[in-house]
């Protein structure tokens, strides 16, 4: 096997890179993953995740793995009820939706970051993750990289794949190629113990999600599995909309009163939401990087995830593209068709690409829908030809 003797590290310890780890210990490989969190227990934000047949769930079914997603995915919190800006309700899928079949395409099962993370750990053998890994920078050395991490230490491989994100430090030794800024910003915020923090919005996702369009804005939520909302308010803004608009993100009182305004033809119910919220709130601006990106593949470096292709989330596909990415990675790696690791990366490179952009430009036009001024009904009928 072409990675016979060979020290394989994947920068990053985020889903793509854990996954990729997973799949290519299967085949034998020495692989290390090198993750800037202290410990596994590190918290994990961010919203929850919903897999797809062809991509997260063709991942985690190739690994091994999906008795155990099975443990650990939360039924029903795919189910989403639909509103416009007054808070009423449009369509809903709660009694409609495919039920648990992990054959079919229509089946997006959710699982919390956490758990998901944890359960791909848990497959690794032990001390295949290194903690407390912050890259700073590497240089070549032999055949392969020297890796310099934050902490002082070193690390030698033969083989380096960065999975270290959309602000990836590895990306800049494979292309100078930057990513561009999609005009969209999305605020983070979390409401904990949303039953009594905001219970008529926590009655109203049913166990499931929100999605409310309006006036060129929307707002999307959606339970945790502890029982925190997670919601995002997404509008199209500056990309230092924080700055701009002289918003403190440990102040609540703040954003409040800038959603009042911002939001000024939205229903007041839709306040609750900021009465109890924890601080601070994220703004995310969201970038994308350009769909005709190209680079010459390097023969020991390769990348997949948000670090290949950043793109916005409107389509739902980033961590499904990462898994995807691993999985693909981990066949041309371990693939005789390929002579050479070489040859592997390049082919891989060349697929991701062309795949990565074709699900970028629906991002984008799914973004532009749901920030138009008929994304209520546009949406809808969006959804009910899905099902």
């Amino acid at each position: 096997m072409k990675l016979n003797n060979k020290k394989i590290a994947i920068v990053g310890g985020g889903p793509g890179g854990l996954t990729l780890a997973r799949l290519l210990q299967l085949k034998g490989a020495n692989v290390k993953v090198y993750e800037r969190d202290f410990n596994k227990h590190a918290r994990v934000q961010g919203s929850p995740l919903d897999l797809h047949k062809d991509s997260g769930i063709a991942a985690l079914r190739t690994a091994n793995l999906l008795e155990e997603f099975k443990k650990a995915y939360r039924p029903g919190a795919d189910r989403l009820t639909m509103t416009n800006h007054l808070g009423e309700v449009l369509f809903s899928d709660h009694d409609t939706a495919t039920a648990e079949d992990f054959d079919n395409e229509g089946f997006r099962p959710e699982i919390d970051r956490g758990p998901l993370r944890m359960l791909l750990l848990d497959s690794l053998q032990p001390e295949t993750v290194v903690w407390d890994c912050h890259f700073i920078a590497m240089e070549k050395q032999n055949e392969g990289w020297l890796l310099h991490f934050k902490n002082g230490t070193t690390a030698y491989a033969d083989i380096v794949i960065a999975a270290d994100g959309a602000n990836s430090k590895i990306r800049p030794y494979l292309t100078d190629i930057k990513a561009f800024y999609s005009g969209i910003t999305m605020i983070e915020v979390s409401v904990p113990n949303a039953e009594k923090g905001a219970p008529n919005i926590y009655n109203l996702t049913n166990g499931g999600k929100i999605m409310a369009f309006g006036k060129e804005k929307c707002l999307l939520t959606g339970l945790k599995g502890n029982g925190d909302l997670g919601y995002y308010i997404s509008l199209k803004t500056d990309e230092n909309w924080a700055e701009a608009n002289g918003i403190d993100c440990n102040s609540k009182e703040q954003l409040l009163e800038w959603f009042k305004n911002e939001y000024a033809e939205w229903d007041s119910s839709w306040h609750e939401l900021f009465e109890n919220i924890a601080t601070p709130f994220i703004p995310r601006p969201i970038y994308c990087m350009p769909l005709n990106q190209y680079w010459e593949a390097q023969p020991n470096l390769t990348l997949l995830g948000d670090a290949a292709h950043v793109m916005p989330p409107f389509a739902g596909e980033g961590v499904n593209m990462a898994m995807k990415d691993a999985l693909e990675l981990s066949e041309y790696l371990t693939s005789a068709e390929y002579v050479t690791i070489h040859d592997a990366i390049a082919a891989y490179e060349d697929g991701m690409r062309k795949r990565a952009s074709g699900i970028a430009q629906e991002s984008l036009d799914n973004g532009e829908r749901m920030h138009s001024k008929d994304a209520a009904n546009s949406m809808v009928q969006m959804f009910s030809e899905m099902e």
